[in-house]
């Protein structure tokens, strides 16, 4: 039975043993396998290296898209960071104890002094004078009364101070509105832009600047209220007259004076500041005047009325810095930043030229035209000498004890280099530094305008350059080098119809006879070179103000490239003075001040013009001169600092603000300890000689 399966499934044969057949067939079919499996392996490895490639380009994709994403990705991050980093901290600034930042403060720096309303609370003092406030230029709020169509919907809403968030919306029409007319100095047609009331008219400047906040608050700590406050606000772009004319805002304030002292029994104290001292100074003039021109007051109304006058940063005598300001819409800051980031202020962007635009509000401005400096060259020198010729500005300065006295007007200075002060206008550093034996001048008077107009295109922005031809701005700069005295006639030249206006309610003289009728035009009344002091022996007048800051005294000019509607002037912002010279820095010379209103014009009436009987003070009201020596803030946290020498800083000095309380509280400026000087101004005041 095996055998049979065997024959029927082996054919009869070895089943073991292989047939030939089967011998040859068994190496191709290995060599098939071999090929299939090798072929197999191939296509797999080429499948699998274009599915490598494929993966590489999908990741790469994906890549691609991801890093797409991630970029919007990390920006809404950001923001989201930001804006959750903010609003955390904001919480925990509502949530934290109103004592905690002073606690913070403490630890940093030592426990700080009581603010000086605390201070004088805790000793005692009382409110007992009424007190004014008088603003000065640009701090006093300005809302809109009526308006032209692309003003609709901001009635009574601030134009000036605040957010000032106009000025970006809609900077034309804004400046439209902030302009006045260009031959009465009043309103534009159509518009009405009036001074905010009350105390929120400058008490801050912008959302966190303060300017009365301060002592306002200090005042309300030993009982000061609106009732026995006063805000003498005022449209400071108007000429001091103009602001009676239109708002009768000094008959305001005369009846608010006598209302205060007829409720409280007791006599004012006036806190003017800034271009305020030179406002009220003129006021002082006008409410003794007979009317219609004056308030018609009586001669002894000031005598009645006022306790003293406490004048904070008063430009009593003017500002160079106004003279940069209507020549070229210039100052410090704008010609250091020309030196920064140069041409960015000159660029005409969306048609909007910044400076120029800016001379053609500014000038339309007539207040500004009361800070242009009085006195001439007897004050403020002449093209080789001036009283403060000898200021070093170097940080290590001179021993009083061992300062040269400078001989009379004219003579030199032996221990250092002095500077031509007396140039407030020179075209080029080598002119500002030479002799004037050595400077080539031609007069510019004799200059002919033409028809060759240098800013034809400029029609829209008026400034009075674009009636200049280029032969007119040639001879302003071959004239080289101008004092005070020169450049009153230098703006007469390129701006006659602005200083036709100014002519009008302001001059810049010296007397010569008081007795004369003409000074009493209210043209002289805010020039205290021109008019005399109130008959009020009992009254007190104290000038207050920083020191230890460079302050603007005179510059370097250069003549401006020709372009489409330009400025054919600008301070030349290379000219620097070197170790040997410090005080000259991007074109602007430095003396002592309070980075606006140099020593010289802030306490010389003080120290000297009003100092006893003159004729300027036939009464011999007492006058007082009390600096505060600049210290900056020692960390972020104090801020603007209390013990700031500043212009507007100041405001907030705890040692300034004392002296206030207590003389409003009842102290005479005896009891603060009389003078409190740093500078040199009693020494510069003896250079000066003007018959007293």
């Amino acid at each position: 039975m095996p055998a049979a399966r065997r024959k029927k499934h082996g054919g009869g044969g070895n089943s073991k043993k292989p047939t030939t057949s089967n011998q040859q067939q068994q190496p191709a079919s290995k060599t098939d396998d071999k090929f299939k499996t090798q072929k197999t392996e191939k296509e797999e490895t080429t499948n699998a290296s274009n599915n490598n490639n494929n993966n590489i380009i999908n990741s790469l994709k994906k890549k691609k898209k991801r890093n797409k994403r991630s970029c919007i990705d990390n920006c809404c991050w950001l923001i989201g960071f930001i804006c959750s980093t903010w609003w955390f901290l904001l919480f925990l600034y509502s949530a934290m104890p109103a004592s905690f930042p002073q606690y913070v403060t403490e630890a940093i720096t030592g426990p700080t002094p009581d603010p000086p309303g605390v201070k004088l609370d805790k000793e005692g003092l009382k409110a007992k004078h009424p007190v004014v406030f008088v603003p000065g230029i640009v701090t006093g709020g300005l809302e809109l009364w009526e308006g032209r169509p692309c003003m609709d919907g901001l009635f009574r809403k601030r134009l000036w101070g605040g957010t000032f968030g106009e000025v970006y919306k809609r900077p034309l029409c804004w400046i439209d509105h902030m302009s006045l007319d260009n031959e009465t100095g009043l309103d534009p047609p159509g518009v009405r832009v009036r001074p905010v009331s009350g105390l929120v008219a400058a008490d801050y400047f912008a959302a966190g600047y303060f300017v009365w906040a301060v002592l306002i608050a200090n005042l309300a700590r030993i009982g000061y209220e609106e009732k026995n406050m006063y805000m003498a606000a005022y449209d400071w772009r108007l000429s001091f007259q103009n602001t009676e004319v239109r708002d009768q805002a000094l008959s305001r304030m005369k009846s608010n004076i006598e209302l205060m002292v007829a409720t409280r029994g007791e006599k004012v104290v006036v806190i003017p500041h800034s271009m305020g001292v030179l406002y009220f100074l003129h006021f002082m003039k006008w409410v003794e005047s007979p009317a219609p021109m004056g308030g018609g007051g009586g001669s002894n109304w000031c005598a009645k009325h006022i306790k003293a006058v406490m004048n904070i940063g008063g430009p009593f005598l003017g500002l160079p810095k106004i003279v940069a300001g209507l020549f070229s819409a210039e100052a410090k800051d704008i010609a250091v930043a020309r030196a920064v980031a140069p041409g960015v202020l000159d660029l005409d962007i969306f048609g909007f030229q910044t400076l120029q635009h800016a001379m053609r509000m500014t000038r339309t401005w007539d207040s500004t035209m009361s800070l242009i400096p009085k006195g001439g060259d007897a004050i403020w020198g002449t093209l080789d000498w001036a009283p403060d010729a000898d200021h070093v500005c170097v940080a290590k300065k001179i021993k009083k004890n061992d300062t040269q006295t400078a001989g009379e007007n004219g003579a030199g200075f032996d221990d250092f280099k002095s500077h031509n002060y007396g140039r407030i206008i020179s075209f080029g550093k080598d002119v500002a530094e030479l002799h004037s034996s050595k400077v080539e001048r031609v007069d510019f008077k004799g200059a002919v305008k033409g028809n060759n107009f240098a800013n034809k295109s400029c029609r829209d922005v008026w400034n009075e350059y674009h009636e200049m031809g280029v032969g007119d701005i040639k001879a302003v700069a071959d004239y080289k080098a101008f004092t005070v005295e020169s450049v009153l006639e230098l703006l007469e030249f390129v701006a006659p119809r602005m200083m036709k206006r100014g002519g009008a309610h302001y001059s810049y003289g010296i007397a010569d006879n008081l007795n004369d009728k003409k000074y009493e035009h209210y043209k002289y009344w805010s020039n205290p070179l021109e008019t005399r002091l109130p008959n009020a022996p009992e009254m007190e007048i104290f000038s207050m103000y920083g020191v230890g800051l460079p302050t603007e005294r005179s510059y370097v000019y250069k003549s401006s490239p020709a372009a489409e509607c330009y400025i054919p002037f600008q301070i030349d912002a290379s000219a620097e003075g070197g170790n040997d010279q410090g005080c000259l820095r991007s074109g602007v010379y430095s003396v002592d001040g309070d980075e606006t209103v140099p020593v010289l014009s802030a306490g010389f009436m003080c120290a000297k013009g009003w100092r006893g009987k003159t004729r300027f003070n036939p009464s011999g009201i007492k006058t007082y001169v009390k600096e505060y020596n600049h210290a900056p803030p020692a960390t972020l946290l104090e801020g603007r600092g209390t013990q700031s020498g500043n212009h507007v800083d100041i405001m907030g000095n705890f040692a300034l603000i004392e002296d206030i309380i207590r003389v409003a509280a009842g102290a005479t400026g005896n009891d603060l300890g009389g003078d409190q000087v740093y500078s040199d101004i009693f020494k510069w005041s003896e250079r000066i000689k003007l018959r007293l």
